[in-house]
């Protein structure tokens, strides 16, 4: 009996020292993740659900208790809902056309200039980890009326509006410097999924007849499927939450324009706005998990 026992309790003991362990490893997660993301989140929540203004702060607990009476409020401002559509536009336009580039540029890599491959990948990487704010400052140059772009159209006799006072422009120019800071990352993100797939597969499939074009359709996107859900899932994450770009490109104009989501929040933030802001990137979070799930049911590999 005793000696069916204390093997037992030395196993017990062995794996209540493990479990101390793990868990003196995780602490400064913990730690950090309770003060700075699930503590935050929660207040946040409760914010939302109150008339929390700037003015409040001194005397949080006076506020009143609205309900969800910010979340109604928020899809009866036209404002808003304007900045919603202006989102979705982010959205559809911008991740398509950030993974069609990144993944012609993976190709280009991955089959014609293998030899300097790490070079041309370190230059169109560069853009994703470029300061934002000092790229910001050399596109508001280029694209105003007398600007870098204006002078190259006029080479060719063409006069260039000022792009970003047109509210017509100015969208797809911010879309345009969110696809250059974004298709590095899809780019090297395809390119890996690319070099893991067995060169033998193409071998049979050129031995059978197959052509590049049959090759790209029928083994080479099927088989990046994953990577490829992944890829999407990070660029609309990130073109829901597009920020940086219009803050410093248009400030959300002319006439809203260019007004995200975000940026939205941001506003309202600042005017002293708490709980509607808190409000919004609540809704903004819903959005994104929405979104997110959709991608999940549409681009998982089907078995």
């Amino acid at each position: 009996m005793t000696s069916t026992l204390v093997p037992g309790t030395r196993r017990r003991a062995r794996n209540s020292r493990r479990t101390a362990v793990a868990w003196l490893f995780l602490a400064p997660f913990a730690v950090v993740f309770l003060l700075y993301t699930a503590i935050p989140t929660v207040a946040a929540l409760g914010f939302s659900l109150t008339d929390l203004r700037g003015s409040d702060l001194r005397h949080p607990l006076a506020v009143d208790f609205t309900g969800l009476d910010n979340y109604l409020r928020l899809f009866q401002d036209p404002t808003f809902l304007r900045d919603i559509l202006n989102t979705a536009v982010f959205v559809a336009v911008g991740v398509p056309l950030t993974m069609a580039i990144g993944f012609a540029l993976a190709l280009a890599l991955n089959s014609g200039i293998r030899r300097i491959r790490g070079v041309f990948r370190t230059v169109f990487f560069a853009p994703v980890v470029t300061n934002v704010v000092a790229v910001a400052l050399i596109w508001q140059y280029a694209f105003t009326a007398g600007g870098t772009v204006n002078k190259a159209l006029g080479y060719v006799g063409l006069a260039g509006p000022n792009w970003l006072d047109d509210p017509h422009l100015a969208m797809p120019v911010v879309i345009l410097l969110g696809v250059w800071r974004n298709f590095g990352t899809a780019m090297v993100l395809f390119l890996a999924g690319l070099q893991a797939v067995p060169e033998d597969v193409y071998e049979a499939a050129a031995l059978d007849g197959a052509g590049r074009w049959r090759q790209l359709r029928h083994i080479t996107l099927p088989l990046l499927l994953p990577t490829t859900l992944m890829v999407s899932v990070l660029l609309t994450v990130f073109y829901l939450q597009v920020f940086d770009e219009p803050y410093l490109l248009t400030d959300g104009g002319p006439l809203g324009s260019t007004e995200s989501v975000s940026l939205y929040t941001y506003h309202q933030f600042g005017s002293g706005q708490l709980g509607m802001s808190s409000a919004a990137s609540f809704v903004m979070l819903l959005l994104v998990l929405l979104v997110s799930v959709v991608q999940f049911r549409l681009l998982r590999p089907r078995t």
